[in-house]
């Protein structure tokens, strides 16, 4: 007698599921709830390991994290030898995850280019996501408006309010590269609105910026009475835009309110990595 159909041999037999051996199946497992005493009334059940797991994994998947960074972790942020200005951003990090979500104030992470303010932060939203099962998303500043802009073509399928609702409830907002593209008056409205919709709703936001964390050029300067007219507007002519230049000195109050900043102050870790890969190559 012959066993099977004869399409087994072309289909090969399917190996049985692989059940969790902590809670069999259900996705709950029993634990202890106190000193134990013997009594079966000392016992309850909770979720299981294995269901922490694939939610961890349907978050990461849903976190829109560029391939680019999926290797940011906070384990492997380097912050020792030339890069020790660093350990306290890294330390803050971590104590931010540690921490959440007893104190839900976000970080803003500023620094000059290289310096590590994305590994950080995805490190951050990364751990969240695995130790906690916290709902956090991903965008780069300038991606998200280009994505809104877009969706006012006609042609386009998705429209702005469903590419802003993640933006406004996701529980942990990555923002990237604040300021990135000049503002103008659109783009000031809506990182208002943004900003002010996670702020209103108690949400906690990381964002990073390359820009110094400096009133813009027209706030009131307390000296420049003490300046010449003619320094002060040479001065204003050689500075570099802050992050009050491009995001409004209203919208920069706000995220001090909503973040505690830290600074990163060392050297382009990705020039590093490009000069000793010219030397590698000069000495091959």
């Amino acid at each position: 007698m012959m066993i099977g159909s004869k399409n087994d041999g072309a289909q090969g037999i399917k190996a049985p599921a692989e059940v969790c051996p902590l809670c069999d199946g259900t996705g709950w497992k029993t634990v202890a709830a106190g000193p134990k005493t013997g009594s079966i009334n000392d016992r309850r059940v909770t979720r299981c390991d294995c269901q922490q797991r694939a939610r961890a994994q349907s978050l990461l998947a849903a976190a829109r994290i560029p391939r680019r960074y999926e290797h940011c972790e906070l384990s492997n942020f380097e912050f020792d030898g030339p890069r020790r200005s660093l350990t306290p951003a890294r330390m803050a990090a971590c104590r931010f995850v540690e921490e959440y979500p007893l104190n839900k104030i976000g970080l803003l992470f500023v620094g000059k280019a290289g310096r590590g303010k994305t590994h950080l932060s995805v490190g951050i939203a990364k751990s969240l996501i695995r130790e906690k099962g916290v709902d956090c998303v991903f965008y780069d500043y300038a991606d998200l408006l280009k994505q809104i802009q877009d969706s006012y073509n006609p042609s386009v399928q998705a429209t702005e309010l469903g590419l802003l609702q993640p933006v406004f409830r996701t529980e942990v907002l990555v923002l990237d590269d604040l300021g990135s593209v000049r503002p103008t008056e659109w783009r000031w409205d809506t990182v208002r609105l943004i900003l002010n919709t996670r702020y209103k709703e108690n949400l906690t936001t990381i964002i990073t910026t390359n820009f110094a964390d400096e009133p813009a050029a027209g706030a009131v300067d307390p000296d420049s009475s003490k300046a010449s007219e003619s320094f002060a507007t040479a001065r204003a002519a050689a500075r570099q835009d802050t992050l009050g230049d491009r995001i409004g000195e209203t919208m920069r109050s706000r995220l001090h309110e909503m973040c505690r900043t830290i600074t990163l102050d060392s050297t382009d870790f990705r020039q590093e990595v490009r000069s000793a890969d010219v030397r590698h190559r000069l000495q091959q």
